[in-house]
C-alpha cells in the first residue's frame, strides 16, 4: 500500500519541479484545452533511471464567477484583513475580474518508460521530440517520481498565470465581464445555455444546479430551476 504524501513531500514535489518548455500559447478562452505533458524524473531508489511520463491535461474552459461566489468560497479560515479585502471585491464587482479555472487528467492518453540513462540525457531528448512535433500546448517539465502529480499541479498554475491576461482581454472585448442585474454577462449566458440543455437532457439538471450554488444565484434561480424540476420529473 502506497503511503500519503506528506506536506514534506509536497512541498519537495513543488520546489524540485521546473517547467522546461511552457506551453506556447495561452488557455483558449471559450473552450477547452489539451495540454500535452511530458515529465521527467529520477527514479528515487535507483541510480541511473529516468521515468518519463506522458499524458494529457484537458484544462476546462475558464468561467466568470462573481466576487460575492469568490469570496463566499475564501472566507473560511482567513484573518480580518483577509476578510476587509474581501468585502471590498464585494463593493466593486463592476472593476474586478475573477476567473475560476480547473482541470481533468485524460487516463486514455497517459503511458510511462523507465530508461537507462542521465536525466539530462533523457531530458535533452525529449524536448527534441516535442520541438520537432511543433504542438503549441506541449510542456515538458522536470520534476519528482513521487508524488509526480504534485508537479503537474504547478505546470497548471504557471500556465494560468501566463494565459490569465490573454482570456480576460478576449471576454472583455465581448464585453462578457459587463454587469446585469449583479450577473456578470458571461456567466448570465451560460447559465441560460445550462437551462436550455437541461430542459432538453435531465442528466444535466443537477450540474446546472451546482454551477447556480458555486455562483451564490441559487435563490435568484430558484423559482425558473424548481420549474425545470417539476417538468422534467
Amino acid at each position: 500500500m502506497s503511503k500519503k504524501p506528506s506536506q514534506f513531500d509536497f512541498w519537495f514535489a513543488v520546489n524540485n519541479t521546473e517547467i522546461v518548455v511552457p506551453p506556447k500559447r495561452p488557455l483558449e478562452t471559450f473552450g477547452n484545452t489539451l495540454i500535452n505533458y511530458h515529465l521527467v524524473s529520477e527514479l528515487m531508489d535507483s541510480v541511473g533511471k529516468v521515468r518519463v511520463r506522458e499524458g494529457r491535461m484537458q484544462a476546462l474552459r475558464p468561467q466568470i464567477i462573481t466576487p460575492s461566489s469568490y469570496s463566499s468560497m475564501l472566507l473560511e479560515g482567513f484573518g480580518d484583513q483577509a476578510r476587509q479585502y474581501l468585502d471590498w471585491l464585494k463593493e466593486n464587482e463592476d472593476s474586478v475580474r475573477i476567473l475560476r479555472y480547473g482541470y481533468t487528467l485524460k487516463q486514455e492518453a497517459f503511458s510511462e518508460q523507465v530508461l537507462s540513462d542521465s536525466a539530462e540525457a533523457v531530458m535533452e531528448r525529449v524536448k527534441a521530440d516535442v520541438a520537432a512535433k511543433s504542438d503549441p500546448f506541449a510542456a515538458v517539465i522536470k520534476g519528482v517520481d513521487d508524488p509526480w502529480d504534485v508537479c503537474l499541479v504547478r505546470l497548471f498554475w504557471t500556465v494560468i498565470q501566463n494565459s490569465a491576461q490573454a482570456n480576460i482581454r478576449e471576454l472583455h472585448e465581448r464585453r462578457l465581464f459587463e454587469i446585469q442585474d449583479g450577473i456578470p454577462t458571461g456567466l448570465r449566458e451560460e447559465i441560460e445555455k445550462g437551462f436550455l440543455a437541461a430542459a432538453k437532457d435531465a442528466s444535466l439538471i443537477k450540474p446546472l444546479g451546482k454551477l447556480l450554488q458555486d455562483n451564490g444565484l441559487f435563490d435568484h434561480y430558484q423559482d425558473r430551476f424548481f420549474n425545470l424540476l417539476q417538468r422534467r420529473g
